[in-house]
């Protein structure tokens, strides 16, 4: 059950954006396997931290 008539906010768009630009960023820099990982560590981060402020409401 759910309360009150709330949307919840969905983060996969944002990890997979980071993800590429990450591995985009990294390729241009040399290392495309750094930018992915960095990409991927990003998205997982503000995908925690917007479950964690949704968690709260």
């Amino acid at each position: 059950m759910s309360k009150g008539n709330s949307n919840p906010t969905g983060a996969g768009a944002i990890i997979a954006f980071l993800i590429l630009g990450g591995a985009i960023v990294g390729g241009m820099m040399g290392q495309p396997s750094i930018g992915l990982l960095a990409g991927a560590a990003l998205g997982i981060l503000i995908a925690l931290l917007l479950y964690l402020r949704e968690r709260g409401k």
